[in-house]
C-alpha cells in the first residue's frame, strides 16, 4: 500500500474518528482533560503503528497529565479500537502532543501587539 493511497487516508480518518470518540466518551481517567482533541492520525502502511497528534486546551501541567493518562490507557484504547474497527492489525498507538494551536494563538497575540505599536507610532507621527 502506498503511503498516500486512498485506502490509507480512509483508514487514517476512520482511526482518528474512533480515537476521538474513545478518548472523549469512554475513558474515565481524571488526568485526561475534557478539552482534549485528536488533531491528526497517521497509520503506517503496514498497520503496525499509529502516530496520534493530541491537542489539549489548558496549561502545561494539564497537557502533561493528559499525556500521562493517555499513555497509561493506550492498551485499553487499542483494545477498544480493535473492537470497533475491522482491520487486519490493530496499530500500536503513539501519542504526540501537538502544540500548533497554542503556537498559533501566541503568534496572533504577538502580531496584534506589533500592529498596535505601529498604529500608536503612526498616530504620534501624525500629531507632530
Amino acid at each position: 500500500m502506498r503511503k498516500n493511497s486512498h485506502k490509507n487516508s480512509r483508514i487514517n480518518s476512520e482511526v482518528q474518528r474512533e480515537l476521538s470518540h474513545i478518548i472523549s466518551h469512554e475513558i474515565k481517567d481524571p488526568r485526561i482533560n475534557s478539552m482534549t482533541s485528536v488533531v491528526d492520525c497517521i497509520v503506517a502502511p503496514d498497520l503496525k503503528t499509529c502516530k496520534v497528534y493530541i491537542s489539549v486546551l489548558g496549561d502545561e501541567e494539564s497537557s502533561e497529565k493528559t499525556m500521562q493518562g493517555l499513555n497509561s490507557a493506550s492498551g485499553y484504547i487499542r483494545k477498544q479500537l480493535a473492537q470497533t474497527l475491522n482491520l487486519r492489525n490493530t496499530p500500536e498507538i503513539n501519542f504526540i502532543l501537538d502544540r500548533s494551536i497554542q503556537y498559533g494563538v501566541e503568534m496572533s497575540k504577538k502580531i496584534e501587539e506589533i500592529t498596535a505599536d505601529l498604529h500608536e507610532e503612526q498616530e504620534e507621527t501624525d500629531n507632530e
